[in-house]
């Protein structure tokens, strides 16, 4: 079984037993983490695809230890005036251990009559909706009488 989470502005597709580096989360190593906004759950043919998110579906995660990204270095440079920029970033990463996917299967027959309510609703609406107006016709276009387009014409 496998999960895809977003956590950080990023997907992350996990599986339980598997070890993650991610942007830093607020937690002390040993510490539990749930990861809520679950996009995709699969197991084997069965896909459960969120819309956002799948509802009621949460990974559980055992935080690892925190460390340093690698350096990264920022260069600015114009040509001709002597400017020259030089700093450097790392970022703080947080390594998780994912424990658990818990999936909460939905219950179809709810689901299915919301949306039968749902769509009566909508039928309801369109019934009661008014008529839409009729089109005009488009108006004759005149011929010109003065102005250039007039003498134009009498030059054909």
């Amino acid at each position: 079984m496998y999960a895809v989470v977003s956590s950080g502005g990023k997907q992350y597709r996990v599986e339980a037993g598997s070890t993650l580096t991610l942007e830093r989360l607020d937690g002390e190593p040993g510490a539990s983490f749930t990861f809520d906004r679950v996009l995709l759950i699969g197991d084997g043919d069965d896909v459960t695809v969120g819309t956002p998110v799948v509802a009621g579906a949460s990974v559980t995660a055992t935080v690892l230890g925190e460390a340093l990204g690698p350096k990264l270095v920022i260069f600015k440079f114009k040509q001709k005036v002597k400017y020259r920029r030089r700093t450097g970033h790392r970022q703080h990463l947080t390594s998780v251990r994912i424990d658990t996917i818990n999936t909460a299967a939905p219950k179809r027959a709810t689901a299915r009559r919301a949306t039968t309510k749902a769509s009566e609703a909508a039928e309801a609406d369109i019934e009661a909706a008014p008529e839409p107006k009729a089109r005009r016709a488009p108006r004759a276009r005149k011929a010109p009488t003065s102005g250039s387009a007039a003498k134009a014409e009498e030059k054909k």
